[in-house]
């Protein structure tokens, strides 16, 4: 070895020592107050009984273990699946059940001896509503359970283990029986990985064939991920009958979806076959649509598709041949599907978009057209013989239309209205649905069947207002039964009695937490409280918070919710330290942008990593400040995103400070995903923040080159848009301090954990300040008590150690 190797080799070591070494200490815990409430069980996820006599209340865990989240697991063709249960994985299951009367009175537990670890999911009333079907999961099974709420008892069903890897795995066929996805019962082991490879991986791409696809995660890789996905994947579909029964229907296959007719004498079964794709996805894998009958044999195959690898591009876009398959919900057995009449393509002249078709059964001769429309259509609420509403919608031109039909054909549809779908102020409300006698959804009529109800959210400058009207289809007149009115946010639940008098509504306030309550708008009584769930968080009572309007330069009205901390007290604390938590969203008008969101008067308590916490270290926040990003002037949103968002930040930093709570030079500014994005672009482009934090962001549009978020642009159609909206580009100009986190298992379109990587690797390149912290196990929403308490622990360390003590900024 000469000197000079000898040097430059004892050079690296040197510089190795040198270098700044983190000590991996495990899980850090946050504060004693945050951790209090991070370990408080989950509120009661609530059914009401069909006939609207009971409420049936799941009593969920708190957060689940890391324990729990590192389980098992098999990521295939964009499912996580967990190879002990057949079932998904990252499940955190109810516990027991409760059964209260909806007039009031103490909820009773529904008896059962559920196998120790146990836990309940996919709870669905049978079509009578007498009985709750569920599943109960352990830790290598998961079986069919049926409670009867009435009577507060429940049994298991069966001890045949089903198989939930791709869906839901039971449906009720009729109130005596239900059709269910189980494991086969020759499926053997497990496919075994291969010690030695068959041979390379080999994809094509068509010369002159342009198959644009998302950055889809989670695919398949390998021949071994496919047999792994085809063993987990196929099912046997078995018929239970009530009385313990079980009867086999047809072969077993790779079913994805299983839908009994409402009279239970048919199935709508959709399978999954060979050749796989490690491009796409499983919902473009060949597939056939087909109509079984109770013995399993084809009645009608609707459809059989090839694999899809040119998958349709843009919000418009849709799949060529049938798609949507479904039951018409008012009628014992038809099937109704959607087709494309411009070959899905959103860019082709065409007078109709899409045509809605029905068969009815036994399914032979040809479908009949009940609707074509001019737009994409949207979906269909069924009605009665004469009377079904439809919806069609553009998406980049943001619009939406909804009509009335008549399925005979015996007149012609009528347009009940056409609106802007980003519009807030002027959103009419949903169809209120109600339970036939088939156990169907379908259109909610009053007695004399000629007006419906319409629910919706309300929104007006005062913030939202739920409200329900009556709404007369034949002449469009409506009569408004209820609206919420301060200081409460109450939204209607459902409607207790045929003439839309009686409501069950969902009814908070700032310091009142939701509960059920009923109101009557005929008799002139108080309402009736029916739940009494207690504040979950009882450290936030003190906190107060007001939701305040500003403008942006451009004239674009903005608006934020601004906390101040327990007992803050504005004359004694004078400014104090910021937390600004936002995420910017693409609007088509400056008036669509600068219509209020929310409401001043919900409740508001934190959870699971939320950023609210840091209220009770003493830091203000400024939560969901208004980011939009506006098409203007003949332009994309995009063309001018980093001028729009730094304007919305600089008006909401002027805001704050000018409301004199907000301390200037102690501002710290944070987001998750696309909010990630935004705060290191907010950190190249200006000088507001004292530091940032990015959590689960895609921060270099290069690696999602076609398209992201609503761009439907190839990085190919405009290049020095991707880099220029990349902060990625700018990681040289990022000196303010950035605090990292991303889950090493990220599952969302775009946000690859090695996005968080390389920015962190382009960050300390350049001498930027930064902290990446990678969460084992972990998607893009952080799930396990660990890591949620540790990412906590960070994001206050980090505020404490760059934000709160007062000096000059770095």
């Amino acid at each position: 070895m000469s000197v000079l190797t000898q040097r430059l080799s004892l050079t690296g070591i040197l510089v190795a020592i040198a270098s700044p070494l983190v000590a991996q200490q495990g899980y850090q815990q946050p504060p004693a107050n945050v951790a209090q409430i991070l370990d408080a069980p989950a509120r009661p996820q609530i059914l009401t009984s069909p006939d609207k006599s009971l409420l049936v209340l799941l009593d969920r865990p708190g957060l689940p273990s890391i324990a729990t989240i590192s389980e098992p697991e098999y990521r295939l063709a964009g499912i996580r699946l967990n190879p002990r249960t057949s079932g998904p994985s990252r499940q955190n299951p109810s516990r027991g059940m409760r059964v209260m009367p909806m007039r009031g009175g103490e909820a009773q537990p529904i008896a059962m001896q559920l196998p120790a670890g146990g836990g309940i999911s996919y709870p669905s009333w049978s079509p009578n509503g007498k009985l709750v079907a569920f599943v109960v999961s352990t830790d290598d099974a998961l079986t069919l359970w049926v409670a009867d709420p009435t009577a507060r008892t429940a049994r298991q069903l069966s001890a045949r283990k089903l198989n939930a890897v791709l869906g839901a795995p039971c449906s009720w066929m009729t109130d005596a029986a239900l059709v269910c996805t189980t494991i086969p019962a020759n499926r053997g082991a497990e496919p075994t990985a291969p010690s030695v490879p068959s041979g390379p991986i080999v994809q094509e791409a068509l010369s002159g064939r342009a198959d644009r696809v998302a950055t889809y995660q989670d695919l398949l890789k390998s021949p071994h991920d496919e047999a792994l996905f085809e063993h987990y994947a196929t099912s046997q579909l078995v018929r239970f009958s009530l009385d313990g029964q079980a009867t086999n229907i047809g072969a077993a296959a790779m079913l994805s979806d299983v839908s009994p007719s409402p009279d239970g004498q048919w199935i709508l079964v959709t399978s999954l076959a060979r050749p796989f794709s490690y491009s796409v996805p499983l919902n473009y894998f060949p597939t056939t649509i087909a109509v079984w009958r109770p013995d399993g044999s084809v009645a009608r195959t609707l459809a059989s598709r090839p694999l899809i690898e040119r998958v349709p591009w843009g919000g418009d876009a849709a799949q060529v041949g049938p798609r949507n398959p479904s039951w018409r919900a008012d009628v014992p057995a038809t099937l109704t599907w959607l087709e494309a009449l411009d070959g899905g393509d959103p860019t082709r002249e065409a007078a109709k978009r899409d045509r809605l078709l029905a068969l009815d059964a036994p399914f032979a001769g040809e479908a009949r057209t009940l609707l074509e429309t001019e737009w994409r259509a949207r979906g269909v609420t069924w009605a009665r013989a004469d009377l079904a509403i439809a919806r069609e919608g553009q998406s980049r031109q943001r619009k939406a239309r909804v009509w009335v039909f008549d399925p005979s054909g015996r007149t012609a549809p009528r347009m009940l209205w056409e609106r802007s779908s980003e519009d807030r102020y002027g959103d009419p409300g949903n169809f209120l649905t109600t339970r036939n006698a088939l156990g169907q959804n379908v259109l909610r009529f009053t007695p004399d069947g000629r007006s419906v109800f319409l629910v919706g959210a309300g929104a007006s400058d005062e913030g939202d207002r739920p409200f329900i009207d009556r709404y007369e289809l034949a002449t469009g007149r409506s009569e408004r039964l209820f609206r919420s009115t301060a200081p409460y946010y109450e939204s209607v639940v459902d409607v207790l009695d045929p003439r839309g008098t009686e409501l069950l509504t969902s009814r908070e306030s700032q310091t009142e937490p939701a509960n059920f309550w009923i109101r009557n708008l005929v008799r002139r009584i108080a309402p009736i409280q029916v739940t009494k769930f207690e504040d979950p968080a009882p450290a936030f009572a003190n906190v107060r918070r007001e939701v305040v309007r500003y403008t942006r330069r451009d004239g674009v009205q903005l608006q934020a919710t601004v906390y101040l901390p327990p007992n803050y007290d504005k004359a004694r604390d004078g400014a104090i330290p910021f937390l600004l938590w936002a995420y910017p969203l693409e609007f088509g008008s400056a008036e669509a942008a600068s219509q209020v969101t929310g409401s001043p008067y919900r409740f508001t308590r934190p959870g699971g990593s939320s950023h609210l916490f840091a209220l009770l270290q003493g830091y203000g926040v400024m939560d969901d400040p208004t980011m939009p990003i506006v098409a203007m002037d003949g332009k994309e949103s995009n063309d001018t995103y980093v001028e729009q968002l730094t304007a919305s930040a600089q008006a909401a930093v002027d805001k704050i400070v000018e409301m004199g709570v907000a301390d200037r030079n102690r501002i710290a500014v944070g987001g998750h995903s696309y909010g990630a994005f935004m705060t290191a672009n907010l950190l190249a482009h200006t000088s507001l923040f004292r530091a940032g934090i990015a959590r689960s962001g895609a921060y270099n549009r290069t690696l999602t080159p076609f398209g992201f978020q609503g761009e439907e642009r190839s990085y190919w159609q405009a290049p020095d848009l991707y880099e220029r909206m990349s902060p990625f580009t700018y990681a040289d100009k990022i000196k303010t301090p950035i605090l990292l986190i991303h889950g090493m298992a990220d599952n969302n379109t775009g946000t690859y954990p090695i996005q968080s990587e390389r920015m962190f690797a382009a960050l300390k390149g350049n001498g930027g300040t930064a902290r990446y912290i990678q969460l084992p196990a972990e998607s893009h929403g952080y799930a396990a008590r660990e890591s949620v308490g540790h990412t906590l622990f960070e994001m206050l360390n980090w505020l404490d150690q760059y934000v709160k003590p007062q000096r000059p900024r770095m």
